[in-house]
């Protein structure tokens, strides 16, 4: 494709560099409105500008992934609220052999519920227990932190579920979950295998300072214990129990539709529904809990990008990228990999993912690796500085927010992990993918 007029060049990179900047750093003095508005506004001003017409503009927005994104988080919800979360943060103390263990238990948790959960889902319900782990030894949370962030990136890139860009990744070259999970598991695994133990070269001396501990795995079984005293006068145990287990069940259907490459969109509305029609009740209160404002920020994203493509500019960049980034030659795939994660840190992994996707693809021998490859990169990538993805903010976040808990994850503490475990797992990954 070539370039534009250069009126529509100017004008349509404007309109992407405003949605770039309030994407990345959402809280800009002069225009503190945030990312979903922020990319609103880079569609609002696609059209605007005329650089795609308003017809353009919503056909551009892909409801399969916006179907898939609200099915999967309301399941989330509901296998919260089945305590599926309550019930991993205990194994991160059950019958626990010290730091060392406890940080390869929080690697190890934290990828396998992101991959099935989705990287921000488990970050949000697992940051708090993991600030409990840490005051259990008394020692600086941090590491704690760097392994639940980090893991919960690797192991999100096994699966179509497990973050925003492998959805849309997954929908658009037609992968079935069960081949993406097959071609990616091997870097998964082993990406998180490595990523521990640099963590526990990395932390040694702090891991191996032997200190009081108290047994908080009793304690938040005591608080949860508290807290369901009220539900328990007003529901009997089996009512619970079956209500849980059908939760599961249903969610397990879920995987497994998935798994023999049934369209992924509708069977994770269809096991919302589900859930809503099993539960009995006004719906109300966990519809409300569905982060709405990522999926209008999607479907502002969607237009902005659209409307960079009409530019002409990723065209003529890919062009000149293209003769050196072949997938069948080691050097090949060396630069494709550096230019993934270069742009997945300054304008983020899914608008990465959507502007190189199908290109890619296109211009590969083998379009499933080459779609592969961009998922296993563009995820591995958000682990390079707190800002390369939401799972990192979520957990720097909730960890300052979290009451008589509070710890602040600075960007360069987190950047000084970061940046060797994201060369090395990503370089590891890439010989494994398949």
């Amino acid at each position: 494709m070539a370039l534009a007029s250069s009126v529509k060049v100017v004008l349509g990179s404007i309109a992407f560099a405003v949605f770039w900047v309030l994407a990345v750093f959402p809280a800009v003095p002069f225009l503190p409105v945030g990312r979903t508005a922020g990319s609103l506004l880079g569609g609002m001003l696609m059209v605007v500008f005329q650089v795609i017409t308003a017809d353009q503009a919503y056909a551009a927005i892909d409801l399969q992934i916006l179907g898939l994104l609200f099915g999967t988080m309301v399941v989330s919800i509901y296998l919260e609220r089945a305590d599926m979360f309550k019930y991993l943060g205990k194994l991160l103390s059950w019958k626990s052999r010290g730091p060392k263990d406890l940080i390869c238990r929080v690697c190890l948790i934290s990828a396998i519920s992101s991959a099935f959960f989705t990287n921000d889902t488990s970050c949000v319900v697992l940051t708090e227990f993991v600030l409990k782990i840490a005051r259990r030894h008394n020692l600086p949370p941090h590491p704690f932190l760097l392994a639940l962030a980090s893991s919960a990136n690797i192991g999100s890139a096994a699966t179509p579920i497990g973050n925003p860009q492998n959805l849309f990744i997954a929908v658009q070259s037609k992968i079935s979950f069960g081949n993406f999970l097959i071609g990616i598991l091997p870097a998964m695994i082993m990406g998180v295998i490595v990523n521990a133990l640099l963590l526990l070269c990395m932390y040694w001396k702090l891991l191996s300072i032997e200190k009081d501990e108290k047994d908080v795995a009793v304690e938040l079984i005591a608080e949860e214990e508290v807290n369901s005293e009220g539900k328990d006068d007003l529901t009997t145990r089996w009512k619970k129990i079956l209500w849980k287990s059908c939760v599961y069940f249903v969610t397990i259907g879920m995987l497994i539709a998935w798994l023999v490459g049934l369209n992924m969109s509708w069977t994770a509305i269809t096991a919302a529904l589900a859930l809503v029609v099993l539960d009995f009740r006004d719906a109300r209160p966990s519809f409300e809990k569905v982060s709405y404002s990522l999926l209008v920020f999607f479907c502002g994203m969607f237009i902005t990008v659209e409307g960079f493509n009409k530019t002409g500019i990723p065209s003529t960049l890919w062009d000149f990228m293209e003769p050196y980034s072949k997938i069948d030659r080691v050097s090949g795939i060396a630069i494709l990999a550096a230019v993934i994660l270069v742009m997945s840190n300054l304008a983020s992994n899914v608008p990465t993912v959507i502007l190189l996707g199908a290109r890619m693809a296109a211009s590969a021998d083998d379009e499933k690796k080459a779609w592969l490859i961009l998922a296993w990169v563009s995820t591995v990538a958000g682990n390079l500085s707190l800002l390369g993805s939401a799972a990192n903010i979520i957990v720097c976040e909730q960890a300052r927010r979290a009451p008589q808990l509070g710890y602040t994850l600075s960007f360069w503490s987190h950047l000084k992990f970061g940046v060797p475990s994201t060369l090395i797992v990503t370089t590891i990954g890439l010989t494994l993918i398949r």
